[in-house]
C-alpha cells in the first residue's frame, strides 16, 4: 500500500504535551493486589496498614543483668549495700528475655557484687522501667503504621513485620508492551559482531526502556521485532490492548518519513493527542489512545527514546502507581565556553561536570540524538530553555546530575587533544584508586590551552609542533599561558601519519598523494594538534589546504577520523596509528610527537593530580599503552618544562 508523509502539524511545547498526557490518562491507576511484605519492597501501599501487635509485645529486658522489683532496691547505697537472693529477689535475664513476672527494672551485670552463686549485692537503687523495653514502646497494636500511597522500602518492611502485618495490599505494577519496529533491526541474539553486514542496526532500544520501566515500578514484555509494515503493527498494537495491558510503546516510526507508521497505527486504531514536541532530542514523540489505553510512538535514535521516556512514559506510569514524582539532584555549572542552541525547542544538552576551583564546569558532548554514549559518559544535563539561543560560557547554569556530587568532586578534568591512552588512563586511574576518575573533553590542543586560561580544567592534553624548532607545547605555553605557571608533562610519544584502507588500495606513498590523486581526505578539527601538523607539513612541501580534497571535513578524536576512513567515507585521515590498529587499518607513518599533559601549578600537588600522576609513572599503565601499539613511553610521566619556577 502507499503511505504519505507525517508532517508535524502541531508541534508542542513539553509543558503542553505533558498537560493534555495528564489531562487524558490521568485517572489512570493500577488496581490493588496483596502481597507478602517481605516481597513488597518499592510497592506501593493500595490500603493503610494497621498493626496487628505491638512491639515489644512483652516488657523486655534492654540489658543483660538481674531482673527485679524496683521498689525493693531503695535505699541501697555504697555505704548500706543491699543483699539480693538470685531466684527470690533477683532473676538472671540477658537482652532482649522478658522480664519475670513482678519485676520492673533491669540492674547491669558489671553493677552487680557476687557474694556467691545465690547471693549478690548493690550499692545503688534500681528506678522503675530502667533498663527495659516496655511493651508498646515502639509499636501500639492497632495503631497506623502507614497511610495508602505509602511506599514501601526496606525501613518500612521491618516496621511492617514487627506490627505483625505480614500480608498488605499495594498497587499492581503498570504492564507495559514494548514493540520494536524497523526492517534495518537486529536482535542481538540474531548476530555476532562477525557476521554483521553495512545496514544491519543491533536493537537496543527496547532493552533500555524495559529497564527505565523497571526503574519506574513496571513490568513489561517486548514483542518479536516487526518490520516496516502497517498491518503487522496495527495488530501487534491491537492484541496488546486487548490483552490488557496498561501502556504500549512503539519504537520507532515516529518521525515524519512515508515508512513511519507509528502515526497511521494510532490514528487507526484510535486517537492521536501529540505529534512532534519541541524538545531536542526527542522532537517526533507522539501518544495517543487505543480504546482506553496510552500508546506512545518512541523516536528509534536512542537518546531520543530514553529522553522521551523520561519526559513522559515514565512520569505517566509512576502517576499511575501513586509513586512520586523523581526529583532531580541539580547544581549550578559554569560552560567551559559557549554554547549555541535552537530558538523554539528546549535541548537536553548531555555534558561533563568537574570540580575546577571551587567552580562546577561543564563541557558538553556531542549532541546527536543517536549517539547513546553522551548519556554513558555524561555527568549532566543542562536543560536549555527554548526560547533561549544558547549559553554564554560564563554564565552559571543549573544541570540535573547523573553522577553524585562527591564523585565529581574527586574528578580530574581534562580538556585539549585527544588521545586513546586517556581511555586507558581513566580506567587504571578508577582500577588502583576507585574515588578518583578522569573527565576528558575533546576541543584540540589550543581549546585545551584556552581552558586552562579560563580556569576551566584540571590540565589539558596537547602536541602542538612549533614549525621554527620542531619542538611541542612549549612556545604555545609561553605564549598563550604567560603569567600562569605550568609543568608539562610528557604522557606519550606517538606515531602519526597518514590511516588508509586496509591493504592500501590507492597506492598512497605520502601526503603529496593526497592533492595528487585528487582522494577524500578527512581532518581533524581546526585548532587541533593534528591540523596543525598537517598545515606545517603541507607547507613544507608546497601543497595549499585547498588542493586536498575534504580538507574541510573534520572529526574531533582520532577514532572518528580512523572510523571515516573504515567506512569509505574518505580515502585517508591524519591520525595515531593506535587508532589505525584498533581499527585493523592502514599507517603510513609521517611524525613521532610529544603528546604531554600541561597542567597548572595550582593543581599540580592536589590529591586527584598526584594520584592520576602516580598511575601515568606506574609500570601497568606503561604496559597497557605499549600493548596498543603505535606508542613510547620512555618519558612518559617526566616532567619536561615547567614555567614561572
Amino acid at each position: 500500500m502507499k503511505t504519505k508523509r507525517n508532517i508535524y502539524l502541531d508541534m508542542k511545547s513539553i509543558e503542553e504535551a505533558k498537560e493534555c498526557l495528564f489531562h487524558q490518562f490521568g485517572n489512570h491507576k493500577t488496581l490493588a493486589k496483596t502481597i507478602d511484605v517481605v516481597d513488597a519492597r518499592g510497592r506501593v501501599l493500595a490500603e493503610p496498614a494497621f498493626a496487628a501487635i505491638s512491639s515489644p509485645n512483652f516488657h523486655a529486658a534492654a540489658m543483660d543483668g538481674i531482673a527485679v522489683d524496683a521498689a525493693a532496691t531503695f535505699g541501697a547505697s555504697e555505704e548500706a549495700p543491699r543483699q539480693l537472693i538470685i531466684g527470690e529477689s533477683a532473676f538472671w535475664v540477658n537482652t532482649g528475655h522478658a522480664l519475670p513476672e513482678g519485676t520492673d527494672a533491669v540492674i547491669m551485670i558489671e553493677h552487680l557484687n557476687m557474694i556467691d552463686d545465690t547471693v549478690l549485692e548493690i550499692e545503688a537503687p534500681a528506678f522503675p522501667w530502667q533498663y527495659v523495653r516496655k511493651m508498646g514502646e515502639d509499636i501500639v497494636a492497632t495503631q497506623l503504621l502507614f497511610p495508602r500511597d505509602q511506599r514501601i522500602n526496606a525501613y518500612a518492611m521491618g516496621a511492617l513485620l514487627s506490627g505483625g502485618v505480614f500480608r498488605v495490599s499495594v498497587r499492581k505494577r503498570p504492564r507495559v508492551m514494548i514493540i520494536p519496529t524497523g526492517s534495518e533491526l537486529k536482535q542481538w541474539q540474531d548476530v555476532s559482531p562477525e557476521t554483521m553486514v553495512p545496514g544491519d542496526v543491533v536493537e537496543s532500544n527496547s532493552t533500555v526502556l524495559g529497564a527505565l520501566c523497571r526503574d519506574n515500578g513496571a513490568q513489561f514484555k517486548v514483542h518479536a521485532m516487526l518490520r516496516d509494515d502497517l498491518g503487522t503493527i496495527q495488530k501487534a498494537v491491537s492484541d496488546a490492548v486487548s490483552d490488557g495491558y496498561d501502556m504500549v510503546m512503539i519504537i520507532g516510526g515516529s518521525s515524519a518519513g512515508s515508512e513511519d507508521f507509528a502515526k497511521p497505527v494510532i490514528t487507526s486504531l484510535g486517537e492521536l493527542y501529540v505529534h512532534g514536541v519541541t524538545m531536542m532530542p526527542g522532537k517526533p514523540m507522539m501518544f495517543g489512545r487505543v480504546v482506553n489505553t496510552p500508546v506512545f510512538g518512541i523516536p528509534g535514535y536512542p537518546v531520543s527514546a530514553i529522553v522521551a521516556f523520561e519526559q513522559f512514559a515514565g512520569p505517566l506510569l509512576r502517576h499511575m502507581q501513586h509513586l512520586p514524582v523523581k526529583e532531580p539532584v541539580t547544581a549550578h555549572v559554569t560552560p567551559a565556553r559557549k554554547v549555541a542552541s535552537k530558538l523554539g525547542q528546549e535541548e537536553f544538552l548531555r555534558v561533563k561536570i568537574g570540580s575546577v576551583d571551587g567552580r562546577l564546569i561543564s563541557s558538553q558532548l556531542p549532541r546527536g540524538s543517536g549517539s547513546i554514549t553522551t548519556l554513558t559518559e555524561a555527568d549532566g544535563i543542562i536543560r536549555i530553555p527554548r526560547h533561549v539561543e544558547g549559553i554564554s560560557g560564563d554564565q552559571a547554569v543549573r544541570a540535573e546530575l547523573l553522577r553524585p556530587l562527591s564523585a565529581i568532586e574527586e574528578t580530574v578534568v581534562i580538556t585539549g587533544s585527544h588521545d586513546n591512552t586517556l581511555d586507558l588512563l581513566a580506567d587504571q586511574v578508577r582500577k588502583e584508586n576507585p574515588e578518583t576518575s578522569i573527565s576528558s573533553s575533546h576541543v584540540g590542543s589550543m581549546g585545551g590551552l584556552m581552558a586552562i586560561k579560563k580556569g576551566a580544567c584540571h590540565m589539558a592534553g596537547s602536541h602542538l609542533l612549533d614549525a621554527e624548532d620542531g619542538s611541542y607545547n612549549i612556545s604555545y605555553v609561553e605564549k598563550y599561558l604567560a603569567g600562569i605557571p605550568v609543568r608539562v608533562v610528557n604522557l606519550v610519544m606517538r606515531e602519526q601519519g597518514l590511516i588508509l584502507p586496509k591493504g592500501n588500495p590507492d597506492g598512497i606513498s605520502g601526503l603529496e598523494d593526497l592533492a595528487g590523486k585528487g582522494l577524500a581526505f578527512i581532518n581533524r578539527q581546526p585548532g587541533s594538534g593534528t591540523r596543525i601538523l598537517l598545515d606545517y607539513k603541507l607547507n613544507e612541501l608546497g601543497i595549499s589546504p585547498s588542493d586536498i580534497p575534504g580538507y574541510e571535513n573534520d572529526e574531533y578524536t582520532h577514532m572518528s577520523v580512523a572510523a571515516a576512513v573504515l567506512s569509505g567515507r574518505a580515502s585517508a585521515g591524519l591520525g595515531i596509528k593506535a587508532a589505525a590498529l584498533a581499527l585493523n587499518l592502514d599507517f603510513l607513518p609521517v611524525v613521532t610527537e610529544s603528546y604531554d599533559l600541561v597542567i597548572p601549578e595550582a593543581y599540580y600537588n592536589t590529591r586527584k593530580v598526584r594520584t592520576l600522576l602516580h598511575t601515568v609513572r606506574s609500570d601497568a599503565f606503561k604496559q597497557r599503552v605499549m600493548a596498543l601499539g603505535g606508542y613510547g613511553v620512555e618519558k612518559t610521566g617526566e616532567v619536561l618544562f615547567t614555567t614561572g619556577a
